[in-house]
């Protein structure tokens, strides 16, 4: 979303307040000092594995997750006369390039090793009027399926940005007064699952009548001709005061989802968690969600608070409980390497002076 209500009304304060305004340095490492800690084996034959150890650990922001880097690049950057940035998702084109979504109706093509924009598609709804994208998925044909959460709505598009197709939503998922849903908080995020036949929207936040720490996760099934039609749903539980933004799915069955908030004069909160929908039940005819027996809600196991995270010499534009936060939004698996799940972070700046439009590159490992 772009703005939660609370931002808007604190950015001035803010820009006035903070004074940490330098943005990040384009592609960051780990300060030396913290990438010899420890090493005082020279001469010792385990010398380089001890290395390698202690880089290793001055990466991990926890068991499970560690960065390597961090890019500020296209931070308050143009191209072709379209503001970069506004980042709502991410996904691997079939090119291989970075298909990154921004919230304001562009899709912009990104080269997958330095950035750099490729190309750029404009976005609307059947009227012509411009959309709050917020999901994305590149679908196995190279058409694009995107969310909207003004209505909310999942259309498909073609490269160029024609309309091919409108997924049905349920009434209840609508915002109100048509359904029970709070405008700016419905489908942040968008995932297709192994096998692509399914695929799976996920609230940011709770509808009217369902306890406000349960959020409802809405998949589809793929049908003849392409379509899809409206397949089961899952209650997912969230952190107090947090929402859901972006979900992706693992090559296993499982989710890998982020969890994000903002407190006024402390910055940003973003939890990883890994979720397993696979036992939970259909809520699909559950009409009130208030944790009653009977219903099992999607499995979740923290892998990494990214507050956690080295902040790797990242600077803020206002407070953070780490200088590498900002407002992370978007999430893509890239690849795979010795086991662990390469992940793509960005975050949405808002077109903001105070905001950072921040690339993140983690390794995850997703073991029970």
């Amino acid at each position: 979303m772009r703005l939660r209500t609370v931002l808007a009304t604190v950015t001035a304060a803010l820009a006035a307040a903070t004074t940490v305004t330098a943005a990040g340095p384009a592609a960051a490492n780990p300060p030396a000092a913290n990438s010899h800690a420890g090493n005082s084996h020279a001469g010792n034959s385990h010398a380089a594995n001890s290395h390698a150890a202690n880089s290793s650990a001055a990466h991990a922001c926890s068991p499970s997750v560690s960065i390597d880097r961090f890019s500020d690049a296209l931070d308050k950057t143009t191209y072709q006369g379209t503001f970069v940035g506004n980042f709502s998702a991410l996904a691997v084109d079939r090119d291989g390039s970075i298909a990154a979504l921004e919230d304001r109706s562009s899709l912009f093509g990104l080269d997958a090793k330095t950035l750099q924009p490729k190309r750029v598609v404009p976005l609307a709804d059947e009227n012509g009027a411009a959309l709050d994208s917020e999901g994305l998925v590149i679908d196995r044909d190279g058409t694009r399926l995107i969310t909207s959460e003004t209505e909310p709505s999942v259309r498909r598009y073609s490269r160029d940005g024609r309309i091919l197709d409108r997924l049905p939503v349920p009434s209840s998922l609508l915002v109100a007064p048509a359904g029970r849903a709070t405008s700016n908080q419905t489908f942040e995020g968008l995932t297709r699952l192994p096998g692509g036949h399914t695929l799976l929207a996920s609230m940011e936040d709770a509808i009217s009548g369902d306890s406000a720490n349960i959020v409802r996760f809405q998949t589809w099934e793929r049908t003849k001709g392409g379509h899809f039609r409206l397949g089961a749903q899952y209650a997912y539980p969230i952190d107090s005061g947090l929402g859901v933004p972006e979900v992706q799915a693992t090559p296993y069955g499982r989710l890998l989802v982020l969890e994000r908030g903002f407190t006024s004069g402390v910055g940003n909160t973003v939890r990883l968690y890994l979720a397993d929908p696979r036992r939970a039940t259909d809520t699909s005819g559950v009409e009130n969600l208030t944790g009653q027996a009977g219903v099992r809600l999607i499995k979740k196991t923290l892998l990494a608070d990214i507050a956690d995270c080295p902040s790797l010499g990242a600077t803020a534009k206002q407070p953070q409980p780490n200088p590498l936060l900002d407002n992370i939004e978007g999430m893509a698996i890239t690849g795979h390497d010795k086991g662990r799940l390469k992940v793509l972070l960005v975050s949405d700046d808002n077109q903001n002076a105070t905001q950072i439009t921040r690339f993140y590159y983690l390794r995850v490992s997703t073991a029970s």
